[in-house]
This record gives structure tokens, sequence and C-alpha cells, in this order.
């Protein structure tokens, strides 16, 4: 058997099993499968890697990204570079941590970087970065690369720049893009949404928000009920998957 698999702390909203389960169907690869695996701690991982020796690859989700670095034999630059893995090949009795999520979303952003900022204006657009996790991180190394300045908000001014309770409608109306990269929305807890100043939107922002577990979440809908574009977390999902699945694959 060859496996693969997500580790995480909850995994119910996960639709990683299913993606992962047409591609080896796909590809007529009837000897892959992948499983969920819900780890108390990142503590375990070592004890799940002796428990299956027939894994060949991870996803790593909230709240490990971080976390599971010092664990690992090695670090592919890039992810060394973010400071966040989500991605973890196994070979050779090494674990090399690796970073999807930069594709993903540079993926999902640079074809809207460009209409943020008004037509002939000097002034570029900003963004504003909900959550300071291992997600946050990899936004935050693509929005530096295509040369948006933003703010990192966080309940800690240690992790990030702005607190939630520093969040007024003046900073709302100069980040025409704002992106969510906590999992406040997520299934099960779908009413939930970034404590923001919503009524401060406009037409001129764009809400992406990296939950795809309700497609539309309710942080999406505040921004659709006052006319901001909106993009989900699916988009992003399916490419850093893509790119997870060409890093196991190499050298097969």
């Amino acid at each position: 058997m060859v496996r693969y698999g997500l580790i995480g702390r909850k995994l119910g909203h996960s639709f990683s099993k299913d993606h992962f389960t047409k591609v080896f169907a796909k590809a007529g690869l009837k000897d892959h499968r992948y499983d969920l695996f819900e780890l108390g701690g990142i503590g375990e991982l070592p004890a799940l890697l002796q428990k299956y020796p027939d894994l060949h690859g991870l996803n790593v989700t909230i709240p490990y990204k971080e976390a599971v670095i010092p664990l690992l034999d090695g670090l592919d630059p890039l992810a060394a570079a973010v400071g966040a893995v989500n991605t973890i090949k196994i070979a050779n009795g090494r674990c090399t941590g690796y970073n999807t999520d930069v594709a993903g979303f540079k993926a999902l952003a640079e074809p809207i970087i460009g209409s943020l900022s008004d037509a002939g204006s000097s002034i570029k657009a900003r963004a504003l970065v909900l959550g300071s996790g291992g997600a946050s991180r990899a936004v935050a190394y693509v929005l530096r690369e295509l040369g948006v300045r933003f703010r990192i908000v966080s309940r800690s001014r240690e992790r990030g720049d702005l607190t939630w309770d520093m969040i007024d409608p003046t900073i709302i109306r100069l980040c025409r893009l704002i992106v969510n990269t906590t999992p406040v929305g997520m299934h099960p807890q779908v009413d939930e949404a970034p404590p923001l100043p919503y009524a401060a939107l406009s037409s001129k922002h764009t809400l992406v928000d990296l939950v795809y577990n309700p497609p539309e979440t309710k942080f999406l809908m505040h921004g659709l009920e006052h006319g901001a574009r909106t993009i989900g977390g699916m988009g992003m999902l399916l490419k850093q998957a893509e790119e997870a699945w060409h890093i196991w694959r190499e050298d097969k």
C-alpha cells in the first residue's frame, strides 16, 4: 500500500481525502490511499510515522504548519523562507517539508492585484491579512513578492502588526484586499465571521477567504452585501493539492 494523508487537530471540514481518492482513481493507482489523521498534538507525529511505515507523504493543516518544522529531517528552501510547512515528502526514511500554499495563493492573487488600485493613481493597493498562523505566512510571502503593502491582524502584537480591536473603518477603507487566513467561519461554525467593521467595505474591495468549506462563508457574505468582489478558498485548495501531488511523485 502507498499511503498519503492529512494531519491536523480537527479534520471534519476537510475535502482532501475525497480529492486525492479521485486523483488516484483517475490515474489507475489502486494501491494508493489517503487518510485523515487527527493529532491531539504535533508530538504525536513520530508515533504516527512508526504506525504507518507505508506513508509516502502528508499534508499539514491547522494548527501544525509551523509546529511541525522541528520534527522534520529537512526543509525545501521555499518552506524555510516562508517559515511554514503544509506538505511533507517521506522518502528513504527522511521527512522533508515543503510549502505549496505559496503556489496556491499566488495563482489566486496574481490576476486580481492590478485591479485593486485606482487607474492612474500612484497609490498602490494595500492588503489586510487576518490571522498570523502558517497560512498567513504563505500569504505574506506572496504579497511581498507582488509588491503589495500589507498589515497582519492577530490576537497579539507579538504575532501581528495590529490586534483585532485596532481595526477601524479607516483601515478597512485603505486596505482594498482583505484575506482571511483564520479558521473562523469554517464548517461546522458557519455562522461566525472575523470581527470587522464590514460597513466600511465597498465595491472597490476584494475579500479572499482561504476557508473552502463552506464555499461561501459569512465573511464573504458580508463582502457581497457591500458590493465587494469575493473569492473562496477552493481554487487555492486545488492548486496547492496539485503542487503537493507533483512533489510526492518526483523521482518516482
